[in-house]
This record gives structure tokens, sequence and C-alpha cells, in this order.
């Protein structure tokens, strides 16, 4: 692995991040519904189980899931009723104030955390990215390093969000626009879940 592999693989993790999607805007929604350490605890979820998916295409996950495709089958449906039940009760809420009382700290990370394991279909994309990124037969240090980097880039971006929606002017306009964004997050959530629920 050389430095240029890194930049490349940086490269295309970052456009990945910034594209708007059921995490960035369940981020998006802890943050300003929930505070700041909310919008931090939910991106590190979201971080911690994208970079888990990363190190299992490293590690070759998506053959174990060429050869046990139940395994494949029972993950995808569980993670799309998950995403589909929190797109439910995101859409309910939309018109519903802001709770007074901060969302606990561990609960967002489970969130975040789930949201990006309700999509197994993470570890195909990121095996195909990390097939053509980098050369074959990473020793395992390489393998670390590459898992860790990937988790850096997302609580990076992920604590900078939390940072700017929480910040008194950004918050009061996200705060006008709460429905709308719980809305679109609800949509995106069970669009992603049905998605999920109905391809083979």
């Amino acid at each position: 692995m050389t430095l240029a592999h890194l930049i490349a693989f940086n490269a295309v993790l970052i456009v990945s991040i910034l594209s708007p999607g059921a995490a960035f805007l369940m981020a998006v929604r802890s943050s300003i519904s929930n505070g700041r350490r909310a919008g931090i605890a939910t991106g590190l979820g979201l971080g911690f189980m994208a970079s888990l998916w990363t190190l299992a295409a490293l590690l070759g996950m998506d053959a174990l899931f060429a050869l046990f495709p139940w395994a494949f089958a029972t993950l995808k449906i569980g993670g799309a009723l998950y995403l589909i039940y929190l797109a439910i009760t995101t859409w309910r809420g939309a018109s519903a104030p802001v709770n007074a009382a901060p969302k606990a700290q561990s609960r967002a990370f489970v969130d975040g955390m789930l949201v990006n394991l309700g999509n197994p279909k993470s570890v195909l994309f990121a095996a195909a990215v990390l097939v053509v990124v980098f050369p074959p037969n990473l020793k395992s240090h390489e393998i670390a390093f590459i898992t860790l980097n990937h988790l850096a880039l997302e609580i990076a971006f992920y604590t900078a969000c939390a940072f700017i929606l929480t910040a008194p002017a950004p918050r009061a306009q996200f705060l006008r626009a709460k429905p709308v964004i719980d809305r679109t997050a609800a949509v995106l959530l069970g669009g992603l879940g049905l998605k999920l629920l109905l391809q083979r």
C-alpha cells in the first residue's frame, strides 16, 4: 500500500460521506433535535459501523456472504425492518417540538450504528471500492490502518457537522426546517428499507 492508494481511498470516501443520504440526515436531525453531544454520538455510531463494513470488506466478508447467502439475507431483512420502523417514528415526530431533554449519548450512538448496520449492501460497495483502490494481499497492519483512517474521517466530518448545526444561527434556521428535514429523512430511511426488502 502506498500513499497514493490511501489518498484515492480518502477521496472516494469523502465524496461518499458528503453525498446526502439517510446517514447524513440522521446526523443532522440528531444534532438539531437532541443537541451537540447527541449529534456527535450519532456520528460516532455511523462512523463506527461504516468503518466496520470497510474492515469486513478488507477481510473478505463479501466472499463469506457469497458462500452463506442466508446470513446476508437475514442481516438485510433485519436491517430493512429497523430502517422502516425508524422511518415511521421519524415521520410521526416531524411536527413535534424539539425535546427539552437531550437524548442519551449511548442511545444516539446505537441509533447511528443501527442505521449503517441496516444496509449490508455497504460491505459490497466497500469491497468494490477497496478492490479497485488497494493492491491485493494487504498486511494486517495496513488493514488496521485503513479501517482506523476511515473511522477518523467519519468522526471528523460528523463532529464538525454537530458543532456547526448547534451554533445558534444555523440551529435556528434548521429548527424552522425541522419538519421538512425529518420527513425527508423518513422517506430516505423508509425507501432504503423497502429497497433492501424488495431487492434480491
